[in-house]
């Protein structure tokens, strides 16, 4: 007869009648409850909160003025460039990074990971500073303190986070998938496009939704690289920061309550058509 395994033995104890039981799950699963019901709380009570000290009318006489309008309209506009730029990106990188070996990746795997570990206004400070030398000097007029900065400087970040869910979608999809068509008879590009692809589309999802967040709530090198200036380059949290500025807290917190409001909406919708996907 096999003699039990000290493994089997740990998790295990005796009753009082000398027959080993294993131990209950209870307490072990109350831990995990407490701690993970505690940060949800914190969660949950940070935006009623908000919602509680705002009342209807600050947050009317807020989206009324014609700065806040702006602001919305230009953080929905440059979030999603820059999500769509960021797919564009991501896409190939993280392909490129799952499926190959070559000289130097992990230098090339810690660059792509700089701006994720990056203070913001670091990242905003060195857009600012690349844009004096050339040939970005050239586009300097055009792009620092007006619109496309507001729009690189959400990119250079966001895309960090694009591209490393686009890596781990792709490395969890089998590379047998490709090898197999391609002894059929398609070529890598061919077997990317009708075999990878196509199942990459929840995790490409995944991606968007991060980086479309990620950009709606980047502060620091907004308002390095693109400044605040009112009707030209404010977003939603240099609106924050400006209201603020000017001491009006009730018209910060109605500012805060849009963001919230869309950030949750971006992510019912991936959810949504996330399980629309699963299910089709």
């Amino acid at each position: 007869m096999k003699s039990p395994d000290s493994s089997d033995l740990a998790c295990k104890g005796k009753s009082p009648s000398g027959r080993l039981t294993v131990r209950s799950d209870i307490p072990f699963i109350a831990c995990l409850v407490l701690l993970g019901g505690f940060y949800v709380i914190m969660i949950l009570l940070m935006i009623l909160a908000d919602v509680y000290y705002t009342d209807a009318s600050a947050l009317k006489e807020t989206l009324g003025k014609r700065e806040i309008q702006y602001s919305i309209k230009l953080s929905l506009i440059s979030c999603t460039i820059s999500t769509l730029l960021s797919l564009w990106i991501s896409v190939p990188i993280g392909y490129l990074m799952s499926r190959f070996q070559f000289r130097c990746k992990a230098l090339v795997d810690t660059v792509l990971d700089i701006p994720i570990v990056l203070p913001p206004l670091v990242v905003g400070l060195s857009l600012l500073i690349l844009f004096n030398y050339p040939p970005f000097r050239w586009l300097s007029p055009w792009v620092v303190f007006e619109i496309p900065a507001v729009i690189l400087a959400q990119f250079m970040v966001a895309c960090a986070f694009a591209v490393r869910t686009m890596r781990v979608t792709f490395d969890q999809i089998p590379q047998r998938y490709e090898e197999v068509a391609m002894t059929l008879g398609c070529n890598r590009s061919q077997a990317f496009w009708k075999v990878i692809f196509p199942q990459s589309r929840r995790g490409l999802l995944a991606a968007g939704t991060l980086a479309w967040a990620r950009s709606l709530g980047e502060f620091g090198p907004i308002l390095v690289f693109a400044g605040s200036t009112r009707m030209r380059t404010e977003v939603l949290p240099t609106s924050v920061y400006l209201e603020m500025q000017s001491g009006n807290l009730k018209g910060m917190l109605s500012v805060s309550i849009v963001m919230i409001l869309l950030s949750a909406l971006v992510l019912i919708l991936a959810r949504v058509f996330g399980m629309q996907r699963i299910n089709a």
